[in-house]
């Protein structure tokens, strides 16, 4: 795929793009999140970029949705699926499911939903979800503790761009590598010429480290796992909680992630836990160890018994006089005691082993000495040992580690992509369930009203309400229409004309979406774009009005596979000038071919103007019962629906004749006579 291609990507965006592991495969999944991880794309962006990309690979013109009111439909269904996700993913996925003209994109998200409203959205699983994100790379990886080495300039240039986690030095010979093993937990020498040299400490000669950076420095892979250590963990929940087939082994990955902390340190190993703890502890617990010797042999010194008194002996061995001769002479056993205790706390605080607590001892010597002090030199050389073996242990433990996921890593990206799709597919069932929605028929041309042969686009909609009422659904009465060509929608006020429209409106865009539509059933051609034109308040002035006429015009010339939506056109001018104007347009849409419903309350004197045929439908009135309307919402083909004031007149002259005719009464005072509402009602034949 040519990424300056896509509509809205130029050169610069197209290098961010290729910056990607796999750019094709994200554009043309959707993938917003692997999307906006491209240098300077937010996922906003990157929506945008990847309905560009399914244009493109579908030949698809854009426009659909040629007029404000058309848009605004869609983002009021758009924002009705959003609001049925868990993640920030799923809602700006759904962002690329647009409503197209073409056949191939309606079918390959058609096929998607299909599966989609077959799920089950169970509280277990959108529980789960509410932990689930898209993976985050790990920042820039540095390992202090390990470095490498190289005599070779051009090596050192490579090995700084292969292994950027790491220090890379020079050195000269077996000596400079010596020096570099004092001040690193480990070294590792990148020149075979190393090899067999005896050096103290851990170095190690690996001429082929740079092909193998996994093992030398298997932060690198850690990084990745606990960075997103609770992301995976939560979407190993919703595969378990949805039942989905893993694109890895679960287990495997749950027992790597219980061994990592959140800092990429490995955890769960009780030798590493020691050994970290007792270089961490190591100064209190020999200042700890100190406290007990002296406290001993101030305890000894008190009770010894000697021509001055303790407290004398005390003070003057506390003062430095003759402690040495003193001690030798008269504490000789206590001292070794107590310098015993030291080194026993010491070794038992920190839990050393064997070999680790005969150097702990060395930090209190033999020789009598008050008070007891330690050995700096002992101690620091027992630290440079636990650290050493620390970083052995848990280097060697972050390899297996990393060995044991590295298997993992691309299985637990489609982890986490699956179960963010599943929020996705998840939205859709939970909006087509609460909405009682079926998937569309697209018949290319066949539609119930159109005659045999004949190829006029059209929507067929049985059991149809509208998502956009602000209603519950079962307040809502379902709804039957069909159109093929052009009509004209009759009715009463607030008899349901305008919601006729957004239902039409909502169904088509929701079918060219390739989604499931509120409806029993739906039979419907593929349009190439929809006008919908809402209802204006109060007539326009002369300049809004030549717009208007120009739009119109426009879409007349070429509204061959149009969906035109007409909410009360007469509202922009005067209703005598109006009828002519949308009997004209009637007669171009009709002409070309084009589908079109146009709401008015002058469809009879439209229909009388215009030089054909044209269908007048009618949202009908049963009645007025308690002075409200009493409608039957579904339009009535081939009928011109009365309007109120009929309906009203109707009733008084039945109220009136009841009144003249009660019981042989005279009409009262002030009521008209029976025969002048009749007249009135003549008026409306």
């Amino acid at each position: 795929m040519d990424l300056e291609s896509i509509p809205g990507v130029g050169e610069k965006t197209a290098r961010a793009l290729s910056e990607l592991d796999d750019p094709e495969r994200a554009l043309r999944a959707g993938d917003v999140a692997a999307i906006a991880t491209a240098p300077g794309i937010t996922q906003g962006r990157a929506a945008r970029i990847a309905r560009g990309a399914i244009r493109l690979e579908h030949d698809d013109p854009g426009g659909f949705l040629a007029t404000n009111r058309a848009r605004e439909v869609y983002q009021q269904v758009l924002g009705l699926l959003k609001e049925r996700t868990v993640t920030d993913y799923a809602a700006q996925r759904l962002e690329t499911i647009y409503p197209s003209p073409r056949r191939s994109r309606i079918e390959e998200v058609q096929s998607f939903a299909a599966e989609a409203i077959e799920r089950e959205p169970s509280p277990e699983v959108l529980e789960a979800l509410e932990g689930v994100d898209p993976l985050r790379e790990p920042g820039d990886v540095t390992v202090r503790e390990r470095c490498l080495a190289t005599t070779d300039a051009e090596r050192y240039s490579e090995a700084r761009e292969a292994i950027p986690e790491l220090s890379v030095e020079i050195v000269e010979d077996a000596q400079g590598l010596a020096e570099l093993a004092r001040g690193y937990s480990t070294v590792i020498a990148l020149d075979e010429s190393f090899a067999g040299v005896t050096i103290e400490g851990d170095v190690q000669v690996r001429p082929d480290a740079l092909e193998t950076p996994a093992e030398v420095v298997p932060e690198r892979s850690l990084a990745f796992f606990a960075r997103n250590r609770d992301r995976l963990r939560a979407a190993v929940a919703v595969h378990q909680a949805a039942d989905l087939e893993p694109p890895c082994d679960l287990a495997a990955l749950e027992d790597g992630l219980s061994r990592l902390a959140e800092d990429g340190t490995v955890a769960g190993d009780d030798e590493l836990d020691r050994l970290t703890a007792a270089v961490d502890d190591l100064d209190a617990a020999a200042g700890t160890a100190e406290n007990v010797a002296n406290d001993r042999l101030r305890e000894a010194i008190r009770e010894q018994d000697v021509t001055i008194e303790g407290a004398d002996l005390l003070s003057l061995v506390e003062r430095g006089a003759g402690v040495d001769s003193l001690l030798s002479r008269e504490l000789a056993d206590e001292y070794a005691d107590a310098v015993e205790a030291a080194r026993d706390h010491l070794v038992d605080a920190l839990d050393l082993d064997q070999g680790e607590a005969e150097i702990a001892r060395r930090a209190f010597g033999d020789e009598p000495t008050f008070p007891v002090e330690r050995d700096e030199n002992a101690v620091g050389r027992l630290r440079e040992e636990l650290t050493a073996a620390k970083e052995r242990r848990a280097g060697r433990l972050k390899r297996e580690l990393a060995a044991d996921l590295a298997d993992q890593r691309e299985g637990a990206r489609q982890l986490v992509r699956d179960a963010l799709e599943l929020d996705v597919e998840l939205a859709i069932a939970r909006f087509a369930r609460e909405f009682e929605c079926t998937m569309p028929v697209f018949t290319d041309g066949e539609a119930r009203g159109a005659s045999d042969g004949d190829d006029t686009v059209g929507f067929d909609v049985e059991g149809g309400r509208s998502p956009l009422l602000d209603e519950p659904l079962e307040a809502i009465d379902p709804v039957d229409y069909a159109v093929s060509g052009v009509a004209l929608l009759s009715g009463v006020n607030s008899g349901g004309k305008t919601s006729m429209l957004d239902l039409v409106a909502s169904v088509v865009v929701l079918a060219h979406m390739g989604l499931p539509v509120p409806a029993e059933r739906v039979r419907l051609g593929r349009f190439d774009d929809l006008h919908y034109h809402a209802k204006t308040q109060g007539t326009l002035d002369a300049g809004a009005f030549e717009s208007t006429v120009r739009e119109f015009a426009d879409l007349a010339e070429g509204g061959e596979g149009s969906l035109v939506l007409v909410d009360e056109l007469e509202s922009i001018t005067e209703p005598g000038a109006s009828a002519k104007i949308i009997a004209g347009i009637l007669e171009a849409l009709s002409a070309n071919g084009a589908t079109a419903v146009f709401v008015s309350h002058l469809a009879g004197e439209i229909r009388e103007m215009a030089d054909f045929d044209v269908t007048v439908d009618g949202i009908e009135a049963v009645g007025l019962v308690d002075g409200k309307l009493e409608v039957n919402r579904s339009p009535v083909k081939d009928h011109l629906a009365r309007s109120t004031p009929e309906l009203i007149v109707e009733k008084l002259a039945d109220e009136s004749r009841a009144a003249a005719t009660n019981g042989g009464t005279a009409v009262a005072d002030g009521e008209p006579e029976p025969h002048f509402y009749d007249r009135l009602l003549e008026k409306f034949d």
